[in-house]
C-alpha cells in the first residue's frame, strides 16, 4: 500500500537525527558548590542535559539543584506561564536562601525568570537535524504453546522552534497464532501546534493514517485543527487539550458484502499528557475523540499511552497500550481494535 513508503521514510527521518557534536563550553555550578565545564544541550521534564569532552554521552542533571549557569549559546527558554523568550544565559546574584534567578539576554532586552518557572529550554541550532528530538521502539513476544508471535515497532519525533513544533508518531503491530490469520495494525499520527499571544494558549492541526485488519479498514486518512490551551505546564507534568473540527475519510476491505467509502465530517477533541519523575520514568498518552456531525450519534475513540523506564545511557524500556473504537461501525465488522505492547526504546537528540 502506498502508505509504506512514507512511513518507512519517517521512520529512516528518526534513525538519521541524532544531534551532531558541538564545540561550545558552558560553566554549572551546583548547590553544593560543584562547577562543571560542559555542553548543555537542553532542559526537558525537570532534567538538564549536558556534555563534557571526557565522558562518552549526554548526562542528566537535576535542574532544581542547579545554582549558577553560563551559556553563550542561544537557548529558546520557555516557561509555566507560556512565555518564550530566545538568547544566552546567565545566573542573576541573589542571597542565601533566595529563589535562584535566570537572566536570558536577548538582542534588545533582558528577561529575569525564577528557575522553578523554566519547564524547558531547547539550543537553537542552524543546523537541519540539531532541531530533532524522539526516540525509536521495538518489541517481540512468542510463546510456544500456541505458536503466537508479537511483533512491535515505533518512532516518535518532534522538530521544535521557537513558538511551534510539529512531530509524527508511528506504531505498527504484527500478531500471528496457529491456525489464525496474521492481525496487523500500522498508524502514523502527525500534529503541528503554534502558540498564541495569550500565554499557553494555541492553535494546532491533526492528522494521520490508520490501517487495521482487525476493523478491516484498509486506510483511514484523517484531517482537522482547532484551537487548544496548556491546562498544566510545569517541569514534571504536561497536559493540553485542543477542540475544533476533522475530516476522516475511511476505506475498507473487501468483504462478502460491499461497503463503500466513508467520509465523515466530525467534531475534534484531543488531548495529550506527560508526566515526569527525573530521569527515571515517564508517562506519554494522546487520546482523540471524534463525534460525527455528519452521522449523528456515532463516535470514534483513538488513544495511545505509553509509559518508559530508564534502563541505561539512551535505552529504555516501555510498556504501551493502543486502542480505537468506532461506536457505529459497518455492519459485520469490529468495532474495536486494541492491545498492548513492550520493547526497549532508544532516544535521541536532547536526550
Amino acid at each position: 500500500m502506498r502508505l509504506r513508503p512514507l512511513i518507512l521514510s519517517l521512520v529512516l527521518l528518526g534513525i538519521a537525527s541524532p544531534l551532531l557534536a558541538r564545540d561550545k563550553t558552558d560553566v554549572l555550578i551546583m548547590n553544593n558548590g560543584d562547577r562543571m565545564t560542559c555542553e548543555v544541550k537542553g532542559l526537558d521534564a525537570g532534567v538538564l542535559y549536558v556534555s563534557f569532552d571526557y565522558i562518552d554521552g549526554t548526562t542528566s542533571v537535576d535542574w532544581s539543584k542547579v545554582a549558577r549557569l553560563e551559556s553563550k549559546q542561544l537557548f529558546v527558554v520557555k516557561t509555566e506561564d507560556g512565555s518564550v523568550y530566545t538568547g544566552e544565559l546567565m545566573t542573576e546574584e541573589t542571597g542565601a536562601n533566595r529563589p535562584v534567578q535566570i537572566k536570558v539576554l536577548m538582542e534588545e532586552r533582558e528577561e529575569v525568570v525564577n528557575r522553578s518557572q523554566v519547564i524547558r529550554m531547547v539550543a537553537t541550532s542552524d543546523k537541519f537535524w540539531e532541531r530533532f528530538n524522539g526516540n525509536i521502539n521495538f518489541g517481540v513476544i512468542y510463546s510456544k504453546g500456541n505458536q503466537s508471535t508479537q511483533f512491535s515497532l515505533g518512532s516518535n519525533t518532534i522538530y521544535v522552534r521557537e513558538r511551534w513544533n510539529a512531530g509524527y508518531s508511528f506504531e505498527s503491530n504484527l500478531s500471528s497464532n496457529s491456525g489464525v490469520n496474521t492481525s496487523t495494525r500500522n498508524s502514523l499520527a502527525l500534529t503541528a501546534f503554534h502558540l498564541l499571544p495569550p500565554k499557553n494558549w494555541l492553535y494546532g492541526g491533526v492528522g494521520g493514517f490508520l490501517q487495521s485488519s482487525e476493523q478491516s479498514i484498509s486506510l483511514q486518512t484523517l484531517l482537522g485543527g482547532g484551537i487548544g490551551r496548556y491546562l498544566k505546564n510545569t517541569d514534571r507534568a504536561n497536559l493540553m487539550v485542543l477542540g475544533g473540527v476533522a475530516w476522516q475519510d475511511t476505506r475498507y476491505q473487501q468483504t462478502k458484502v460491499p461497503i463503500g467509502r466513508e467520509q465523515t465530517a466530525a467534531a475534534l477533541i484531543y488531548a495529550k499528557a506527560s508526566f515526569f519523575r527525573f530521569s527515571k520514568t515517564h508517562f506519554d498518552g494522546t487520546v482523540l475523540v471524534l463525534p460525527a456531525l455528519s452521522d449523528p450519534g456515532r463516535v470514534r475513540f483513538d488513544t495511545n499511552l505509553t509509559y518508559y523506564v530508564k534502563l541505561f545511557g539512551k535505552v529504555d524500556w516501555n510498556v504501551s497500550f493502543y486502542g480505537n473504537w468506532d461506536t457505529q461501525p459497518p455492519p459485520g465488522l469490529s468495532s474495536s481494535d486494541y492491545g498492548t505492547s513492550s520493547g526497549l526504546s532508544w532516544s535521541f537528540g536532547l536526550k
